[in-house]
């Protein structure tokens, strides 16, 4: 048969593409669940599969899988290993995108060129296919996370006997726009008692309240958020409870942990403990800042670095990348805490100048 190498060839782009396609089909429809893009994968696979109708004996006849040396390679190579889901989704369309090309160049060649111009004109739409997907499903979104460099927790235990109304009070006065609120040992009345004077001074200084683990106290004042560990209630749960209009934060301490919180879609990561700390009772082992090195480069969401930083290693925490960090004992253990937070904020702005 004339030209059957390139028939070949065509047919091969065919199948990649279709098969692309449907993986993207499959995730609109069953990940996403959004009719409008899984309808047009559907017929944009369609369409192509329509397209070569009239070319079948061709195709059929210059198909030769098991030469093939694809699947060799693939075995051999490995290059194919995703292990999120923004890798699979980028490799399928531009598995699309490529083999449209390859078919507009070899129609060409075989002198089909309206058939050719359709499959740019195909590519092109992909194009604008896979930048709204991005947009909608993985670009960030405007964050509920407050700009903010400071990330400040209640601990009575280190607060030199100041209530926690004090402290956070304190800590608004000086500036500070994020507050959580972490007490594991005072009975759940008390800890209700005190959310809701925070939660209205916090309204007052137009700061977000998060409450760490409880969820049911978060609801119960109406806080902004809640802040999980790893064996607390799943993000799943936690965000039917809450809705998209709360902030859903979970401590990480590994690479796993940071790409399983963004696909669970928190609103933000705790990373740490970057050093040894003591103001919790069930915390690991150091993560050290090769862990914060790693989420600078791979996390697309906001993180606070947390655990053991104190003004004397905060220049070194900020120049690894962090713009968001978490001091506990360094604040609420200060007798002048409105003085502390201002050279904190000092240290941490002339420091990110020197490191751009």
């Amino acid at each position: 048969m004339k030209h059957e190498h390139l028939w070949r060839i065509i047919d091969v782009e065919i199948n990649r593409i279709t098969e692309g396609l449907r993986v993207l089909e499959d995730l609109a429809r069953f990940k996403w669940e959004d009719p409008q893009l899984s309808i047009k994968l559907k017929e944009m696979r369609n369409q192509i599969a329509r397209s070569v109708n009239c070319f079948k004996t061709q195709l059929i006849t210059a198909r030769n899988a098991e030469h093939d040396l694809g699947l060799e390679l693939s075995q051999t190579l490995q290059l194919d290993h995703k292990t999120i889901l923004v890798e699979l989704v980028t490799a399928n369309f531009k598995r699309i995108q490529e083999g449209l090309r390859s078919l507009e160049e070899h129609f060409k060649i075989l002198d089909y060129y309206e058939q050719a111009k359709k499959y740019e004109k195909l590519r092109f739409q992909t194009y604008t296919l896979e930048k709204n997907c991005f947009e909608k499903f993985f670009l960030p979104k405007d964050s509920l996370f407050p700009d903010t460099e400071l990330y400040c927790l209640t601990a009575s235990e280190y607060s030199l006997g100041r209530s926690n109304l004090e402290i956070v009070k304190a800590m608004l006065e000086a500036g500070v726009k994020l507050i959580q609120y972490r007490e594991k040992d005072l009975k759940m009345q008390q800890q209700f008692a005190e959310c809701l004077l925070i939660r209205e001074l916090t309204h007052v200084h137009q700061a977000t309240f998060i409450i760490n683990d409880h969820l049911d106290l978060a609801l119960a004042v109406d806080a902004d958020g809640v802040h999980l560990g790893q064996d607390d209630l799943p993000i799943t749960a936690a965000r039917k409870l809450l809705g998209t209009k709360k902030l859903i934060g979970l401590s990480t301490h590994s690479p796993e942990q940071m790409h399983a919180a963004v696909q669970a879609e928190v609103d933000y990561i705790g990373v740490g403990p970057i050093y040894q700390t003591n103001t919790k009772k069930d915390v690991c082992a150091p993560v050290g800042l090769e862990y914060l090195d790693y989420v600078v480069t791979h996390c697309p969401i906001p993180f606070v670095a947390i655990g053991g930083i104190k003004e004397h290693n905060l220049e070194t925490v900020i120049h690894h990348g962090a713009k968001c960090v978490a001091l506990v004992t360094e604040i609420v253990g200060e007798p002048e805490i409105s003085a502390k937070i201002n050279n904190l904020k000092l240290k941490i702005s002339k420091t990110k100048e020197l490191t751009r």
